[in-house]
C-alpha cells in the first residue's frame, strides 16, 4: 500500500472508530429501555413477540432500500441485535 493510501486508510479507520463509539452510546440507551420493558413482562413467554420482530425487520428492509443500504447487511445486524436482547431478557427475567 502506498504511503498516501495508508494515511487515507488510517483517517477512514478513525472515522469508523468514532461511529463505533456513537453506536455504543446508542446500544447503552437501548439496553436501558429494554431493562424497563422487561420489568413490564409477567411471563417469560412474553419475551419473544414474533409479530413485532417481523414488523421491525420489514421496516428495516424498507428503510435500508430507501437509503441505498444493502438490506442483507441491515437484516443480519437487526436479527443479531434482536436475538441478543431476547437472550438478555431471558437471562435477566425475574418472576414477580
Amino acid at each position: 500500500m502506498s504511503p498516501k493510501n495508508k494515511i487515507k486508510l488510517n483517517s477512514l479507520r478513525k472515522e469508523l472508530d468514532k461511529i463505533d463509539n456513537s453506536l455504543l452510546k446508542i446500544i447503552h440507551k437501548r439496553t436501558k429501555i429494554v431493562k424497563k420493558v422487561l420489568t413490564l413482562k409477567s411471563y417469560k413467554k412474553e419475551i419473544i413477540d414474533k409479530k413485532r420482530i417481523s414488523s421491525i425487520l420489514k421496516k428495516i428492509k424498507k428503510n435500508s432500500l430507501k437509503k441505498n443500504i444493502d438490506p442483507k447487511i441491515t437484516q443480519r445486524i437487526w436479527k443479531n441485535m434482536i436475538w441478543s436482547y431476547i437472550n438478555f431478557e431471558k437471562k435477566n427475567f425475574k418472576k414477580k
